[in-house]
């Protein structure tokens, strides 16, 4: 909360800024002092007084004169508008707040609902922080005359010496006379200027009774909230059965919400008035949204025309209904950027949003909500008409038992009726998660039902209000999430389209992500708001607080919870903006430029690790840590690398040298100590490699600096391609090596240059040896490539009649027997062996 209050502070005095200087115009700055020895603004240590040389008196005495003249002038017609307008805001917050503390006081405030209370603390809230910002104006425009007196002392000062030193030596008397008429020209600027500085002095003073009331204001608001939630498990009126008309007692209760209702109008009509930047933010998103959601219905239409409509039906819907769109859209956009505004505006937002919410919910919502729409819709108007019988508590006892009755019916039935339906399977978990949901929202309203009749009004209406409220807050975030996609589907460019190289290459990675943000980012709002309404927040956040606030001392270092959270959450978000950044880089800004080979992801992975040590600096600081209080991790750091961490340090001072050097880029193949693969991440401290059979090795950086290793495709992705081949002996070789050359020539993927070649390389022992080599530019598919020349190779040769030997031996026997040479002979009498 702190945090936001500072932002919208800041954004209210960056955007008023130039109204403010505007207005200011009238009032002429005070002037420079003149003198370049001395500054306008008293320095940190100011320098003691110290008497005038003698030969810079009349230099001296002309500048500050000059400067008293000019102090006097604006002392004297300067300021005037300035003053009044701070006055006239001044009064306009004295009185208000007066008002409501004079309307309410803490026995008073003990009465009101909850509801109420929670406005009066933005109500204080909204006080405070305007009362701030009047107040940092009021020292910035008495700023300068608190200089400028401070500036007229330290002259006079100087002269008074002066004049001291003059009386006890003899010099001319028109020179005393002169540090006389300086120093009463500095009384009379000093005396002038007196009067603006009073006025600012007492306006001060008011300002610090406003403050003192706003705060007191603040105390008794919160005090009468946790009076409120200490009364929950008591009995705060008569059994129902006993209760009869009391119309001293209606009268009361609904005088004081008349009152209530009062304040919160008076309320609305201060913040609209003030114009803050997140309301001129949430007017420029809603400027903004109506003509984007016209353009888009109006493509949707004529895509539709020509026969492309949108493929999903919740964005078909979304589209079909422009102004129920930007009318949800704007009452969630007004429920986020102001989370402070008035109780009336975020109720009015909610009921606004009623009718586009039961419009824009997807067609696929009816298989697992059911009538729940109309019944959540239906309940939250019920709810909302309850203070209109305030005024009768009889009434307004029995018109609460109702409607929680009839919720609980409601609800009892959608349970019942969830389990005449398959829901175990619905839509994964959701289903399931419904149905616990609508059973515990009957034990909830029973609890609240049976609460009323026995006299806890307070714990009834907040246990029926709770549960109703924030089942339709379920939907309204449902329903907006819903919408959020649909809209952000239809924004990102096809892969086909125009736009961005990144979003129409990732587009529905981008839109995953984003799906998931929204989701996520809707149900912590949504649980903060049950939270809030079921009066449990306060007691959490305070227990919370208190402990990640909880330090312990160690030296002097002071660790905390919360220092450890902070910094754990900066880390988490240096690393997140790292590898945005570095995706960006990558994906979108590099690939636009001319650069070297691997220039592009050097200084995408150099860029990554320094903004992650950036954002390890800013992580620390945001924790409260300090260098000199992290000496003695510096010095365990230096000695751990001293004795065991050369390794790690050398890894890394490689993985710079691989960066800047750029011997070895991602999707390179190379090898490495007899592993083959390709290149996939440049680390700092290691370089991960995909083998072709699949396997990720990770290779320290030092590695690949102290060994000597093979890049196939560091310049280029030229490989050649080399293949034996064997033909029997009494083959032609020249009529051999022209088939070769001419079948290598004519293989797909073989290029010209280089050219190709057929080498007759020798003699074997049972061919003649040729060595054809070819080269091919597509090194990804060299292996297919090489496997279509051996094939056609095979078949050119095949088909000339070119024999392709294998082994083989001749046997020469030069004896046998005589039954081995009849077999030898066969049966007609033939014989392969002829016997010695």
């Amino acid at each position: 909360m702190r945090l936001r209050v500072a932002l919208l502070a800041c954004l209210f005095a960056a955007l008023t800024s130039p109204v403010l200087q505007a207005r200011d115009s009238a009032a002429p700055p005070l002037p420079d002092t003149g003198d370049k020895a001395a500054p306008a603004k008293p320095a940190a240590k100011p320098t003691p007084p110290a008497a005038i040389a003698v030969q810079d008196i009349a230099d001296r005495a002309d500048t500050d004169e000059r400067y008293a003249e000019q102090v006097i002038a604006v002392a004297t017609t300067a300021g005037t508008s300035a003053m009044k307008s701070l006055e006239q805001r001044l009064q306009k917050i004295d009185a208000s707040t007066e008002a409501r503390g004079r309307d309410f006081h803490y026995d008073e405030l003990k009465l009101l609902p909850a509801p109420r209370l929670e406005s009066l603390e933005r109500y204080w809230a909204f006080e405070a922080r305007r009362f701030e910002a009047l107040r940092r104006e009021m020292r910035e425009a008495s700023q300068p005359y608190t200089d400028a007196a401070a500036e007229l002392a330290r002259r006079r000062a100087d002269w008074d010496l002066t004049r001291q030193a003059l009386a006890q030596d003899r010099v001319s008397q028109a020179l005393v006379e002169r540090t006389t008429g300086v120093t009463a020209l500095l009384q009379e600027a000093n005396d002038k200027l007196s009067v603006p500085l009073e006025r600012q002095l007492a306006l001060g003073r008011r300002a610090n009774a406003v403050d003192a009331q706003i705060t007191a204001g603040q105390k008794s608001v919160a005090a009468a909230i946790a009076y409120s939630d200490r009364r929950l498990g008591r009995i705060d009126s008569p059994p129902l059965w006993t209760l009869k008309a009391d119309h001293e007692r209606g009268k009361d209760a609904l005088d004081n919400t008349r009152l209530a209702l009062g304040i919160e109008f008076a309320f609305l009509g201060e913040y609209g008035a003030s114009n803050l930047g997140n309301q001129r933010v949430l007017h420029l998103f809603e400027i903004l949204l109506l003509p984007m959601m016209l353009w888009l219905w109006w493509r949707a239409r004529r895509r539709t025309r020509e026969g492309h409509p949108p493929a999903d039906p919740a964005s078909a819907r979304v589209l079909a209904r422009p102004f129920s769109t930007w009318l949800l859209l704007s009452m969630l956009a007004m429920l986020v950027l102001e989370p402070d505004a008035p109780l009336l505006i975020h109720q009015f937002a909610m009921l606004v949003a009623l009718v586009p919410l039961l419009r824009l919910l997807p067609p696929h919502s009816k298989e697992f909500l059911g009538p729940w729409p109309y019944v959540a819709s239906a309940l939250y108007l019920l709810n909302r008409l309850a203070f209109l019988l305030l005024g009768n508590l009889f009434l307004y006892r029995w018109y609460h038992v109702g409607l929680t009755v009839l919720a609980l019916g409601l609800m009892a039935w959608l349970a019942w009726r969830a389990r005449k339906v398959d829901v175990a399977d619905l839509r994964g978990y959701l289903g399931p998660i419904l149905q616990g949901a609508a059973w515990f929202a009957v034990l909830v309203l029973a609890i609240a039902a049976t609460s009323n009749m026995f006299g806890n009004l307070t714990l009834a209406e907040m246990l029926t209000s709770g549960l109703i409220d924030s089942g339709y807050m379920a939907l309204v975030v449902y329903a907006g999430i819903t919408v959020f996609i649909a809209l952000l589907g239809q924004l990102l460019p096809k892969p086909d389209g125009r736009g961005l190289r990144v979003l129409r290459t990732h587009a529905p990675q981008i839109l995953h992500v984003a799906s998931r943000a929204a989701a996520l980012a809707g149900a912590l709002g949504w649980l903060f708001y049950t939270a809030n309404r079921f009066r449990i927040y306060r007691p959490i956040h305070d227990t919370v607080e208190r402990i990640v606030t909880a330090s312990i001392q160690v030296g002097e270092i002071e660790l905390s919870l919360g220092s450890l959270l902070v910094f754990v959450l900066g880390l988490v978000l240096a690393v997140t903006v790292a590898r945005l950044v570095r995706f960006l880089l990558r994906e979108q800004v590099l690939p636009t430029m001319s650069l070297p080979r691997g220039v592009d992801n050097s200084i995408a992975s150099l860029t990554y690790y320094a903004l992650l040590f950036v954002g390890l600096l800013a992580a620390l600081a945001a924790a409260g840590f300090q260098i000199g209080q992290l000496t003695f991790l510096f010095g365990a750091m230096g000695v751990g690398i001293g004795l065991g961490l050369q390794d790690v340090v050398k890894n890394f001072v490689s993985g710079l040298i691989l960066m800047f050097e750029r011997p070895v880029q991602p999707g390179d193949v190379v090898d490495v100590s007899g592993t083959s693969g390709r290149v996939g991440e440049i680390g700092m401290r290691a370089t991960t490699i995909r083998t072709f059979d699949g396997a990720d090795v990770v290779v320290p950086n030092g590695m690949l600096l102290a060994d000597k290793f093979t890049n196939w495709t560091l310049h280029d992705q030229h490989r050649r391609i080399d293949i034996a081949v064997g033909v029997a002996y009494g083959s032609d070789p020249e009529r051999v090596a022209g088939l070769l050359l001419e079948v290598v020539k004519g293989t797909p993927g073989v290029v010209d240059v280089p050219a190709p070649a057929v080498l007759f390389s020798g003699f074997g022992a049972s061919s003649l040896d040729f060595a054809v080599r070819g080269w091919t530019h597509d090194f990804d598919n060299w292996p297919t490539i090489r496997s279509q020349l051996a094939t056609r190779l095979y078949a050119a040769l095949v088909q000339a009649g070119i024999e392709i030997p294998f082994p083989q031996q001749d046997l020469h026997l030069r004896s046998v027997s005589d039954e081995v040479a009849r077999r030898l002979r066969g049966p007609d009498g033939a014989t392969d062996a002829t016997p010695a």
